[in-house]
């Protein structure tokens, strides 16, 4: 089943039956969402439109306030402060996440997954055991939505990655680190709330990400280049504390997967309706948009491979049945 029929079976009826469920509530709960994106980034729109669902279907009981931009907690210390309690809930990049499990790394594997379709179908196959992980370290998996297909930025053409010899590239987690190795670039960790800043002074010369990222950062303030290499479709997802999940009574549940469920659809959606949008923006806004080369899509297939087969070895029978499930659908 696709991906698209396997989100209509998500009917309004279904949906709806859900929200409808009437619980006691004990005394009403305030829970902050921290969201290491800026309030107009897509991902944390959806995320405030599942706050707001929840808030309004407990009438109060629940309400959810998000925290956009790192506010509250920056990215690298969200994933942290939820399986800690610090917070109940919040949103996490997942790949970013490789240190704590190499399931986490399979949403970064370059060029395994290069479309919206094939996200989807690797997500479903991945899914299970990263709820498994999940689980083992307290927390649980509500939804999880995709950036755009990646591309390189780069203040100077590309031809070959071998072009990027020396290149000072953001990285942002163990992937992308291992990627600009494997081209020779210099890898260094920044987070997203601090691309502009890392851009405009000279810390990062590079990137791969998504249009989405360079429009809300303004990246053709600083680079010219942004080649659509469509290397692959990383994914946040958002997650709850488990001993905070299980306060709640099985009405509140219920409607908080409820709202999980449609946010997972609605972000699935508008993450495709606004890929072409990003990177028109990007032209409009002075950027060179062009298609990888011939010899870049060789160099990066080569190092995508190398990658895919690194990962494999590290994640053992784990991560080879994801992508045996994976190929297969």
């Amino acid at each position: 089943m696709t991906r698209v029929n396997i989100l209509k079976r998500l009917s309004c009826g279904v949906i709806a039956a859900v929200f409808a469920l009437a619980g006691s509530y004990a005394a009403a709960e305030k829970w902050d969402m921290p969201l290491a994106y800026s309030a107009t980034n897509y991902h944390s729109m959806n995320a405030a439109n599942f706050a707001a669902a929840i808030t309004q279907a407990t009438g109060g009981e629940l309400e959810v306030v998000t925290h956009p931009s790192g506010s509250l907690y920056k990215g690298g210390e969200i994933f942290r402060a939820v399986r800690t309690g610090q917070t109940p809930i919040g949103e996490r990049l997942i790949s970013a996440l490789g240190n704590e499990h190499p399931i986490f790394e399979v949403d970064a594997l370059p060029f395994l997954a290069t479309s919206f379709d094939a996200a989807w179908k690797l997500y479903q196959a991945s899914r299970p055991v990263m709820e498994q992980v999940l689980e083992s370290k307290g927390l649980k998996l509500l939804y999880a939505v995709p950036w755009p297909p990646q591309g390189l930025y780069n203040a100077n053409p590309v031809n070959s990655a071998a072009d990027m010899k020396g290149v000072k590239f953001r990285a942002y987690n163990a992937a992308t680190s291992k990627l600009a190795e494997l081209m020779g670039a210099v890898p260094t960790k920044i987070e997203a709330a601090e691309i502009s800043q890392a851009f405009a002074t000279g810390v990062a010369e590079s990137m791969i990400s998504s249009g989405s990222t360079g429009y809300d950062r303004k990246l053709w303030e600083h680079v010219k280049y942004w080649y659509d290499v469509q290397a692959w479709l990383p994914k946040n997802m958002v997650i709850v504390n488990l001993e905070a999940w299980s306060t709640l009574d099985a009405s509140t549940q219920g409607i908080v997967i409820g709202a999980a469920a449609m946010a997972e659809q609605s972000g699935w959606a508008k993450a495709e309706e606004l890929a072409n949008w990003y990177k028109e923006q990007l032209a409009a806004n002075g950027m060179q948009i062009s298609p990888p080369s011939d010899q870049l899509v060789v160099d990066f297939k080569t190092i995508g491979e190398t990658m895919t087969n690194d990962w494999l070895e590290k994640a053992g029978d784990e991560g080879k049945s994801v992508v045996e499930s994976y190929n297969s659908m």
